[in-house]
């Protein structure tokens, strides 16, 4: 047994929250990229990965989102990627594993603003900054685009990591589609083929819907499914962006989560570690839900 599947011999595995709304929370302005931090304010870094940790996830992230260098052209893209895996590697301190954050490259390859050998190089170049680091895996998340993440996949499998793709579905009329307009079955088979080790959804909407998309993942490929849902959806207010869900009432759709398929299980925008909290002091009934 190795890889992925020795991380699950004991059941379902629990992932962190929201990096990017609680970097905001500590100050980071909205529309500036957070992945700078990683250098200026690696403190307040790690005590977001550290609040995680402590609140029970058995997987943390890297601030490392968009640290590629189409996204962040000029950047330091080694020192940004470096920085992001060592800051969760201190935070996690042993109790817990970290994965490598790598998001969509924030140009339209199908447009031709960017082609598929830049997309490959920004990919490769990030991925080695990561590794050089040691993380445990390598995550790509948030991808609409079944060709970039199929590129991104194979360029993350050259390191010999576990690699997990998670896809955002929030258009359609079932927001059941990514933005480039694929369904879970197609990411499912695109991604098995491709050769990740698990697949996923995050982002783009509330825990309340991930539950269909979930099952259709699970339908359609034998590969472990990662989950992690928005707190709710964002609402602009006079005093800033709002998400109306409360951990308690977030936690409550685990089980369900659990028993259509899901094999890893967190949040994403909008979540904090009271909900990571909540979703692990229920841990006992949604992983007994998840072998039933």
């Amino acid at each position: 047994m190795s890889g992925l599947a020795e991380w699950l011999k004991d059941g379902p595995l629990l992932t962190d929250g929201a990096w990017g709304t609680q970097l905001q929370a500590l100050g980071l302005e909205l529309g500036q990229s957070p992945d700078f931090w990683n250098i200026e304010f690696p403190e307040r870094v790690e005590q977001v990965a550290r609040g995680y940790v402590e609140a029970g996830s058995q997987i943390i992230l890297t601030n490392t989102f968009r640290s590629n260098a189409i996204a962040l052209e000029g950047a330091d893209i080694a020192r940004l990627n470096r920085q992001g895996v060592a800051i969760s590697r201190r935070a996690a301190a042993g109790r817990c594993r970290v994965v490598a954050s790598i998001g969509p490259v924030g140009k339209m390859l199908f447009s031709g603003e960017v082609s598929a050998e830049q997309v490959a190089a920004a990919f490769v170049e990030q991925i080695a900054g990561l590794v050089a680091a040691g993380p445990d895996a390598l995550l790509l998340e948030t991808m609409s685009d079944i060709e970039e993440a199929r590129i991104g996949v194979e360029s993350a499998r050259a390191t010999g990591l576990p690699v997990i793709v998670s896809f955002t579905f929030d258009t359609g009329r079932n927001r059941d589609r990514t933005m480039m307009g694929a369904t879970p079955e197609q990411v499912a088979s695109a991604m098995q083929e491709a050769g990740a080790d698990a697949v996923g959804a995050n982002c783009g909407q509330g825990i309340e819907h991930f539950l269909p998309l979930c099952r259709r993942l699970r339908a359609a490929c034998s590969l472990p499914i990662w989950i992690k849902p928005n707190a709710g959806m964002p609402e602009v207010t006079p005093e800033g962006v709002v998400y109306r869900t409360v951990p308690d009432w977030f936690a409550s759709h685990a089980p369900a989560l659990l028993k259509a398929g899901a094999s890893f299980l967190g949040g994403c925008c909008g979540t904090s570690p009271e909900f990571i909290r909540a979703l692990a002091s229920g841990a006992g009934e949604w992983r007994a839900c998840a072998t039933s």
